[in-house]
C-alpha cells in the first residue's frame, strides 16, 4: 500500500510539472525570392532554432526564385493571427504595391514582434531608395518598421562582426567572430527608435550587422541581422545562436542577464 501510494504521488507530481511547461511559441518562418538557397536555409533555421527554443515553426514558403515571390500571404493582413512571432526571411525587392506592402506591415503595427533575416532588409522598396528616404514619406514604411536603411552591398568577403553592446541581453555569452564570404549590408541611415548591437566590418568599410527596433505606437519589438547569405553561414552555431537570442527578445522571454525565462529554452545548443 505504501509503494502504491509513493507511486500514484510521484505520477501526480510528474503531472504537475508536465502541466507547467509552456507550450511551444508559435512562429511564422516566411522564405523564398531572389538571389539565395531559401529551399535549403528554411530547413536550416527551422531545425537549428526549434533545437534551442521551444518554438513550433510553421514555414511560409515558395520557391519561386525571382523578386517577386508569389507569397500565399500577400493580400492578407491577418496573415499572421494565431502566431507569437513572425520571421521575414523572404527576398522580395521587387514587391512595390503599396497595399501588399502595408498588408505585410499590418501585424507588426498591431503589435506581433518581428525577426527580419538578411534579404528582408532589401524588400517592400520603392521609389528613389537609393537615397535616404525621410521618416513618413510612403515609401519608407518598411524602413521605419526594419529601423534601418540599407541600398546595396559589396562584394563576398569575410566580415569581422564585432558585438558594441555586450551588456545587451541578446548579446550576452555571445563572442566576437569572422564569417566565411558574406554581403556586408551598407547603411544609408540607421533610425532613432534602432539600437546598435553589433557592427561588420570588410576592409575599410564598416556597417551595422544586428540591431533592434521599437516599430509603432506599441512599440513592437524587431530584432533584425543582415548576415546571412550563404548556407554555411545560416547553418554556423554563432549564427543560430544569435537569431535564436534575437527570437527570445522579441518575444519578451529574454532575462537580463542573457538567460531565456524558464521553459522557453531547449539548452541543447
Amino acid at each position: 500500500m505504501k509503494k502504491l501510494l509513493i507511486s500514484i504521488l510521484s505520477l501526480t507530481a510528474t503531472f504537475a510539472i508536465a502541466d507547467e511547461t509552456p507550450k511551444p511559441l508559435k512562429v511564422m518562418l516566411i522564405t523564398g525570392g531572389c538571389c539565395h538557397d531559401y529551399k535549403t536555409q528554411k530547413d536550416i533555421l527551422k531545425m537549428g532554432l526549434e533545437a534551442r527554443l521551444n518554438i513550433e515553426i510553421t514555414q511560409v514558403h515558395t520557391d519561386n526564385g525571382t523578386t517577386k515571390p508569389p507569397l500565399p500571404f500577400f493580400g492578407k493582413p491577418d496573415y499572421a493571427d494565431g502566431y507569437d512571432l513572425v520571421i521575414h526571411d523572404e527576398c522580395a525587392a521587387g514587391i512595390t504595391d503599396v497595399k501588399t506592402i502595408e498588408g505585410v506591415l499590418k501585424p507588426h503595427l498591431d503589435g506581433t514582434p518581428a525577426v527580419n533575416l538578411h534579404c528582408a532588409m532589401h524588400s517592400y522598396r520603392f521609389g528613389n531608395f537609393k537615397q535616404k528616404v525621410e521618416i513618413g514619406a510612403e515609401n519608407g514604411k518598411w524602413f521605419e518598421y526594419i529601423g534601418l536603411q540599407s541600398t546595396g552591398h559589396g562584394p563576398q568577403k569575410p566580415i569581422d562582426v564585432t558585438y558594441v553592446d555586450k551588456e545587451h541581453a541578446i548579446t550576452k555569452g555571445l563572442s566576437d567572430w569572422t564569417t566565411i564570404k558574406e554581403e556586408l549590408y551598407n547603411n544609408i541611415s540607421v533610425h532613432e527608435g534602432a539600437h546598435v548591437l553589433a557592427k561588420g566590418k570588410q576592409g575599410n568599410q564598416e556597417a551595422v550587422v544586428v540591431w533592434t527596433n521599437l516599430y509603432g505606437p506599441k512599440k513592437t519589438r524587431v530584432f533584425s541581422t543582415t548576415i546571412g547569405h550563404n548556407n554555411e553561414t545560416v547553418a554556423d552555431d554563432r549564427y543560430l545562436d544569435l537569431v535564436a537570442q534575437g527570437i527570445l527578445w522579441s518575444l519578451d522571454k529574454l532575462n537580463a542577464d542573457g538567460t531565456a525565462v524558464e521553459g522557453f529554452s531547449n539548452n541543447s545548443k
